[in-house]
């Protein structure tokens, strides 16, 4: 078996697309309550994320 590590922007793409593998929405993380934030209010945008 092959485990490979990954870091940073990286590694949210990867976790984000393997949650999508799985059925899963990022909103089903999110603790009760608390709204999703539209990518227009990122600091940097939402390009800084995949980096």
């Amino acid at each position: 078996m092959t485990v490979t590590e990954y870091e940073h922007g990286l590694a949210r793409l990867v976790a984000h697309a393997i949650d999508h593998l799985d059925g899963l929405l990022y909103t089903a993380r999110m603790r009760p309550g608390v709204e999703p934030v539209p990518a227009q209010k990122y600091p940097h945008g939402a390009r800084a994320y995949g980096r």
